[in-house]
């Protein structure tokens, strides 16, 4: 077997094929020098300099799984991957390639944050009085601003859509994200682009000239799977490559995981690309109980479909997400927007179907679970902040 990609997909099949009996040779091939890590904390504690390394705690050496670091994968035959190293023959593969950030076009002197070096270098330059210009303003770039006001930048956030997480939440609710840049002494400028990144400064579409010592574009991520290209495994329009409910791809004997795939959702009606954490630790599970069913006749197992989540911890706040709001046909509140903290229900026809929470984990932990479920719910009993939104099922 080769796994190909080192990000969390990629390591947690490589660990899962051999805890789920697969005894012959493993290999995970990794396109950076390091071994396997944790991303998340990236924005977090190794930007505050509280961690330099997010390493993974795996042996891999003992569980006989061979690490081949500092590969780039160029293209795949049947039988082969390709890679700037030279040929690797499997009998399967699965590729776990993830995501690359999407660059900004003019943007040679930005700087992107996704791997543990984008992150210590950026950390390196993040001292007080550095005015930073971040271009984006969602998950990445709350967190990344948050971090800068903490370590005494001056931040100024650009965002081309109308409100923060544009691209992510209904805007009247990212809307009410904006007055927490303002809390956190960070300038946020909606509804407008960026022209050109020059040497310290950052023109704007408005013709607005921003002082830059640094800029960190943070405007999303596509599918890093350009070098399937012209090959058996197909790829939708956005790149992300096109699986079954078993992450099995349209190529013999290759399946794919992480944030590089699109995969039927029966609960949402149509194909999901998820590019969180959540999503590749159980992608990665998942595609390696597919490769050992399909090898050692273990069945098909069900088909590939968790309620997508995912969190992010942002001016001192932990605001998480689950399941999908683009179906819903009716918005609940619990709590308002000026508590502390408090959530918002979408449902359609009734079943709960997402989930935003600001503060409130107990409510995305049990919504999580009535998701999955697909729970009816009593509007009154689920507005109400005194009752437990497991008590509110109709």
């Amino acid at each position: 077997m080769v796994v190909v990609g080192a990000g969390m997909a990629g390591a947690q099949a490589a660990l899962a094929l051999r805890q789920g009996g697969w005894r012959g040779p493993i290999a995970l091939v990794g396109e950076e020098s390091h071994p396997p890590y944790d991303r998340p904390p990236l924005s977090k504690d190794v930007l505050l300099g509280k961690r330099d390394s997010t390493e993974l705690d795996i042996d891999w050496q003992h569980l006989g799984i061979e690490l081949l670091q500092g590969r780039r994968a160029t293209a795949v035959t049947p039988g082969v991957l390709h890679t700037e190293s030279g040929e690797l023959p499997y009998g399967g593969l699965v590729i776990a390639t993830g995501a690359a950030p999407i660059a900004l076009p003019g943007s040679d002197g930005a700087r992107v944050l996704r791997t543990v070096d984008d992150a210590l270098a950026l950390r390196a330059r993040l001292v007080p009085g550095a005015r930073v210009v971040l271009v984006g303003a969602g998950w990445i770039g709350a967190e990344t601003a948050t971090v800068a006001r903490e370590l005494g930048c001056e931040v100024t956030v650009v965002e081309a859509g109308p409100a923060p997480l544009a691209g992510a939440l209904p805007a009247e609710l990212g809307a009410l994200m904006a007055d927490w840049y303002a809390g956190a002494g960070a300038e946020l400028r909606c509804g407008t682009g960026v022209e050109a990144v020059e040497p310290g400064a950052v023109l704007l579409t408005d013709g607005t000239r921003l002082p830059a010592d640094e800029v960190v574009v943070g405007i999303g991520a596509r599918p890093a799977t350009r070098w399937l290209a012209g090959s058996a495994v197909e790829l939708d329009a956005s790149g992300a490559v096109l699986v079954d409910g078993q992450l099995r791809t349209t190529a013999a004997g290759v399946w794919a995981a992480g944030d590089c795939v699109s995969y039927p959702s029966v609960r949402s009606g149509t194909r999901l690309s998820v590019q969180h954490w959540d999503h590749a630790l159980q992608s990665g599970r998942a595609v390696a109980a597919s490769v050992l069913g399909t090898a050692l006749g273990q069945g098909s197992g069900e088909p590939y479909d968790p309620v997508p989540y995912f969190w992010s911890e942002q001016f001192g706040r932990m605001v998480q997400y689950a399941g999908r709001h683009a179906e819903a046909d009716q918005l609940l509140w619990r709590g308002s927007a000026q508590d502390p903290s408090w959530s918002v229900l979408w449902l359609r026809e009734g079943r709960l179907v997402g989930m935003l929470s600001v503060d409130r984990p107990r409510d995305l932990s049990q919504a999580r679970r009535l998701i999955a479920a697909g729970a009816v719910l009593d509007p009154a009993k689920a507005a109400d902040l005194a009752v437990q939104l497991k008590a509110a099922v109709g």
